[in-house]
């Protein structure tokens, strides 16, 4: 016990003490001390006291997809600085093929008597999963927020890009380029996002073209570099001059598929990404992308639920921000068309 004192007391900057008052209950500790005692216990893995869990306010979880994606790390890094200017600490639950799932994620979080959570891109977003696990939350108090993927009937606020016009930007931004056989490249169609995409994209290629039935030049796949190069092959063998990707990390696939063939991006193939991830300026070539708003989504997923703990709940319903085009080295003129 006096060794875990001392490590708890080291990792907050305070006495061994002042930790044995904050465990024990007693008087004579600040909030602000009592919370650096209480996220050292949180760190260093120990389990906190029955009363302090139950009294816990100042953690919120956040369930990210994954890391590897520079978009998720870029949303949780607006969300925690937003929560913590409010004296509320992030715990950062990050999900892998084959490790702690969503569910767990949550079971744990409540464990630590977490006092709401937000779920970027989670399992609320596929169509396939039941929404009763929100329910349940909602059902014994917990505040959420849900950012990307809005399913109808879950009492909680949904923050979403507009993913109908950032189809609607893609594709007109192509056809002034000349371009006239357009793809695009998605995820898994079972999600909200995807399925709002492909309405989007058949859309304006109908507005723009006259196409009446886009339906093959869509090619879901998987988000990542392989996905986005497998459905860039099987657009590219449709004759398509240009490509539409559902994110940055398949558009990068894409510009693999072109370059296996001999093809010059952008003299030969044109290719849009999908969020402007950090970096994304400095590939090669700089990639034209549809960015999501993603410091303004962040900061009101942040709010609504800093809102709801503050008990003046947001509006059930769904906040949706326009994206921006941000055009650079990635598209050019269609084949044949002169400039």
């Amino acid at each position: 016990m006096k060794a875990r004192l001392a490590d708890i007391a080291a990792h907050a900057g305070v006495s061994e003490a002042t930790v044995s008052r904050v465990l024990n209950g007693r008087p004579g500790v600040g909030p602000t001390t009592k919370q650096a005692v209480l996220t050292a216990l949180d760190v260093l893995g120990y389990e906190r006291p029955s009363r302090l869990r139950e009294r816990s306010a100042g953690l919120v979880g956040l369930i990210v997809p994954e890391l590897e994606n520079p978009i998720f790390p870029a949303f949780a890094q607006v969300i925690e600085t937003v929560l913590a200017q409010s004296d509320y600490t992030p715990v950062l639950c990050t999900q892998t093929p084959g490790g702690v799932s969503e569910d767990e994620y949550v079971e744990m979080l409540l464990e630590r008597g977490v006092s709401g959570i937000i779920f970027i891109s989670g399992l609320h977003a596929d169509t396939r999963m039941s929404t009763d696990r929100y329910h349940r939350l909602r059902e014994r108090g917990l505040p959420i927020v849900l950012v990307n993927g809005y399913v109808e009937g879950v009492d909680a606020p949904f923050i979403s890009n507009d993913d109908v016009a950032a189809m609607d930007l893609a594709v007109r931004h192509l056809v002034a380029l000349g371009h006239r056989r357009i793809g695009l490249a998605v995820g898994p169609e079972r999600f909200v996002p995807v399925i709002r995409k492909i309405q989007g994209f058949r859309a304006a290629l109908r507005d723009t073209l006259g196409v009446e039935d886009a339906s093959e030049f869509v090619e879901p796949s998987l988000f990542s570099v392989e996905g986005g190069q497998a459905s860039g092959n099987r657009l590219l063998d449709k004759g398509c001059t240009a490509i539409i990707c559902a994110s940055d990390i398949m558009a990068f696939g894409a510009v693999r598929a072109a370059r296996g063939r001999g093809l010059h991006v952008p003299g030969d193939v044109s290719v849009v990404g999908y969020d402007d991830s950090p970096l994304i300026a400095f590939t090669d070539p700089p990639l034209t992308t549809i960015r999501q708003s993603v410091r303004v989504m962040g900061q009101a997923a942040a709010r609504a639920l800093l809102e709801e703990l503050a008990g003046t709940p947001s509006p059930r319903a769904e906040y949706v921000f326009r994206p921006e085009l941000v055009v650079r080295g990635s598209t050019s003129t269609g084949p044949g068309v002169r400039v």
